[in-house]
């Protein structure tokens, strides 16, 4: 990566611009008097396409690593070996088979991220999506669902509102697993309902509240190892055997820690140290030897192995006191640049930053080794592209390593780095932590001037990387800085930028009083471009018939657990039971029975029922053949389809004989799981024509005999999801081969014929 040239101080802000699409908004972010939304017109929307299997996986699939650049290959984990979890692996997949969600709990350290690498690489048959693994570090519930979107769809640039992205997501059936997850409670509940085909594995904090009653996450406890299970994976670690004091040593370890992993991975890196002591000592006696020489006879064992294990009996092992707590004695251990990254990252409040920035922080040429020592010493873990400190370390670490100046000078490093050319969108959405860390750094140093500059500048950034959580974290952050030196231009941008964020996220009023206050502000500044810009944006709010559609409800929960709507008849074998592979195969035959037995039922009927009872019926870009005035939101219903359109099942009455021309428009672009037209009038134009309600005094139409269809439900009442339902943007389906009736009405009899299924 390139370095900043010697005039670095004196380089104005680079701030980055570009364009994105949010909803049916398309936002300019970058521009000198700050970002500006308007309608975004139809042939510039995108469209989204579903990632297949064997797709390169794009977005957060994977980690952000690649784009990112070189990692520390240390210790993370899933390079750490898997010692008594098969149980654990074994009763996950099977969870996961049936459709359910888990949530798993358990202390800091208790290996739950390497319990997920192992879930996620077994479970990739289970599901017709296969795994998408996301990082929960630092991210809010709609970042999270952007960035499933992200791994399941291709449209780069483009944040669905609330109504597009559930449509998008409720055709995704796949394992999504997220490691480090913050949002907890009805947030969770949130995730699980915009996404009703996925089953969730999430790893949550060890201080996350309860699950509320009627969840649809259950939560599966994640204890320590084995006695025996820890003592192996301290000799790994430890690179040789233990002897019988330090097998003693670790026995009183695994009571005192309850067999938590991260407590081993630490106590091997106690054994290396030691080992390098004993190293030290054996060096220091064969220079006494060959300087001095032996006066009679060799005062030493002449076998190595020997001298080596009497002068390790003179080391003593760490103290119980010092392996309950062991961060500071291990990172007094480190070498001297991994411990300047050491201190960097407690001065970062926990988040180290990637290995290219180093040299221009702390000047280390090595960040890769340092970085990979930190890892192995259990004092740091990759997650999300970056590293950061593990559970604890950071609260002992403190008191022990100020900062002494590290970050003097990062806050106009990584000013200059976001806003150049050849840094990627991926690679600032990967450092936005340490963005955050550097700003809260230099807060509580006092120097906002520096705050001020790194936070205009990555604020764009963020924004076109859609990481609008890190985005709206770092505007209040400038704001809080411009604040404190005084500068009005400053904070007129930062009110400004905040009601564009606002607007985006479909806050209206937040967003007409962050724009008000940018154009008091402005007009007392005497910044004329600034306040035309700011009136643009709230005439766009207040007009007459413009104002901003709120947001989406979520789905509302229902009692039953998400279900995977295509199981994989192949299952690991070697983590499943023969029982186990019987049920999941049994469960398929049926659930192929079920759909196959819908779709005959639906045969019988027309369009309009299918087209009633789809919860995500309806045009994803919200508008018809002429634009609304401000875009509409894909989540909200339009005043025209409020009550039941003429024709509907809610008008026609329950008869068990269709009409004429209901029998004769029955066709292949007819088909129930048609998806709905682009255009309103092109859906009326298909719809057969209402039927005529019984005169007064006529014979009501007979009630249906067994093994007649049931009559369709009127639209006004909710009817159970079918797996033939589709969301607007599914592939059409096969359609159904048409009746051979074309005027008479016909009455399907009990039993139905090969020919009347679907083809």
């Amino acid at each position: 990566m390139a370095q900043p040239s010697g005039e670095f101080r004196q380089e104005p802000v680079r701030t980055r611009g570009g364009e994105l699409v949010s909803g049916a908004l398309l936002v300019g972010v970058g521009a000198p008097e700050g970002s500006e939304v308007r309608p975004c017109p139809e042939e510039w929307r995108p469209r989204p396409r579903r990632i297949g299997r064997s797709e390169p996986a794009r977005g957060p699939v994977g980690g952000v690593g690649r784009a990112v650049g070189p990692l520390a290959l240390g210790a993370g984990p899933a390079d750490l070996p898997m010692l008594d979890r098969e149980a654990d692996v074994t009763e996950l997949l099977g969870l996961l088979a049936d459709g359910r969600s888990i949530r798993l709990v358990g202390q800091a350290g208790s290996g739950r991220s390497a319990l997920l690498s192992a879930v996620a690489e077994a479970a990739a048959d289970l599901a017709p999506g296969g795994v998408v693994q996301l990082c929960g570090h630092r991210r809010t519930v709609p970042d999270l669902l952007q960035d499933l979107f992200a791994a399941t769809h291709h449209a780069p640039g483009y944040r669905p509102d609330p109504g597009q992205l559930a449509a998008h997501l409720a055709e995704v059936g796949a394992i999504v697993v997220i490691d480090a997850a913050e949002p907890s409670g009805a947030e969770l509940e949130q995730l699980l309902a915009a996404a009703p085909g996925c089953a969730f594995l999430i790893s949550a904090a060890p201080d996350s509240p309860p699950l509320p009653a009627g969840s649809r996450l259950q939560d599966h406890l994640v204890a320590g190892l084995s006695r025996s299970a820890c003592l192996a994976l301290t000799a790994r670690l430890a690179g040789r055997p233990l002897d019988v004091d330090e097998k003693a040593w670790a026995v009183d370890l695994w009571f005192e820690s309850e067999g938590l992993p991260l407590r081993f991975v630490q106590a091997a890196a106690l054994l290396r140290q030691r080992d390098v002591a004993v190293d030290a000592l054996v060096a220091a006696e064969d220079d006494r030897l060959g300087v001095f020489g032996a006066v009679d006879e060799p005062r030493h064992d002449p076998d190595p192995a020997i001298r080596e294990n009497a002068l390790r009996s003179t080391v003593p092992l760490p103290s119980v006191a010092e392996t309950a707590s062991p961060a500071v004695r291990l990172a007094e251990g480190l070498s001297e640049p991994a411990q300047a990254v050491l201190r960097l990252a407690v001065a970062l409040g926990g988040e180290c930053p990637t290995a290219p920035h180093l040299p221009a922080l702390i000047d280390v040429g090595q960040g890769e080794a340092a970085l990979a020592e930190l890892a192995d010493a259990g004092l740091a873990v990759s997650i999300g592209g970056h590293h950061r400190l593990t559970a604890g370390a950071l609260d002992l670490l403190a008191p022990h390593w100020p900062a002494r100046g590290c970050v003097d000078g990062a806050a106009q490093h990584f000013a200059w780095w976001v806003g150049h050319g050849s840094v990627t969108l991926e690679q600032v959405a990967a450092e936005a932590e340490v963005l955050i860390g550097v700003l809260l750094a230099d807060r509580t140093a006092g120097r906002h001037e520096a705050v001020v500059r790194l936070a205009r500048a990555a604020a764009p950034a963020l924004a076109l990387s859609l990481r609008w959580g890190a985005w709206e974290r770092v505007l209040q952050l400038g704001l809080e800085a411009a604040r404190r030196t005084g500068s009005a231009v400053d904070q007129a941008w930062f009110h400004h930028e905040a009601g564009v964020h606002a607007i985006c996220v479909q806050q209206p009023s937040r967003a007409v009083a962050e724009l008000e206050t940018a154009l008091t502000l402005r007009s007392t500044a005497g910044e004329q471009r600034g306040v035309a810009a700011a009136r643009r944006m709230l005439d766009l709010l207040r007009a007459e018939g413009r104002q901003l559609p709120a947001a989406a409800p979520a789905a509302p929960a229902s009692g039953r657990a998400p279900v995977i709507r295509k199981i994989a008849a192949r299952v690991p074998a070697g983590l499943k039971s023969s029982r186990r592979r019987r049920a999941v195969v049994v469960s398929t035959v049926v659930l192929t029975l079920g759909v196959l037995g819908t779709a005959v039922a639906m045969s019988f009927s027309g369009p309009e029922e299918a087209r009633g009872t789809d919860p995500h019926s309806g045009r994803l870009d919200g508008g018809g053949s002429q634009d609304p005035p401000f875009p509409q939101s894909s989540g909200s219903a339009s005043p025209g389809t409020a009550g039941a359109a003429p024709g509907s099942p809610a008008d026609r009455p329950s008869s068990a004989e269709p009409s004429a021309s209901g029998s004769a428009s029955h066709s292949p672009s007819a088909s129930p799981t048609k998806r709905a037209s682009s255009s309103p009038g092109a859906g009326e134009s298909s719809a057969p024509p209402p039927s005529q309600p019984p005169a007064p005094g006529q014979p009501q139409p007979p009630a249906p005999q067994p093994g007649q269809p049931q009559p369709p439900q009127p639209t006004g009442q909710p009817s159970k999801p079918t797996e033939s339902s589709h969301s607007p943007s599914s592939p059409p389906s096969t359609p159904s081969t048409p009746p051979a009736t074309s005027g008479s009405p016909t009455t399907p009899s009990g039993t139905a014929s090969p020919t009347t299924g679907p083809s």
